[in-house]
């Protein structure tokens, strides 16, 4: 089994779980925030019953601030529990 670097791991885990919410934050400040949600709730067969509110960079920011620290510590226990499962098959 192939040892992972913690840190390395969960950098990796918060730059992707943070890059996609800066994404769906870049959705929403070009206004189409609302229409990706329709198609998505419409394609699962859904009536649509959210609307999308007004982009605010200071919410854009701590929700990608907050993904990406979530995302880290989540990639941090996820090389933790790997590396330890690795050490007992030895």
């Amino acid at each position: 089994m192939t040892h992972l670097d913690i840190g390395r791991t969960g950098l990796a885990f918060g730059i992707f779980l943070g890059g996609v919410h800066a994404v769906w934050a870049g959705i929403v400040a070009a206004g189409w925030g609302q229409a990706l949600m329709d198609l998505i709730f419409t394609l699962h067969f859904i009536d649509p019953p959210y609307r999308i509110a007004a982009f605010r960079l200071d919410t854009a920011a701590l929700l990608v601030g907050l993904t990406f620290a979530i995302g880290g510590l989540l990639g941090l226990a996820f090389a933790a529990g790997w590396n330890a499962l690795g050490r007992r098959r030895r």
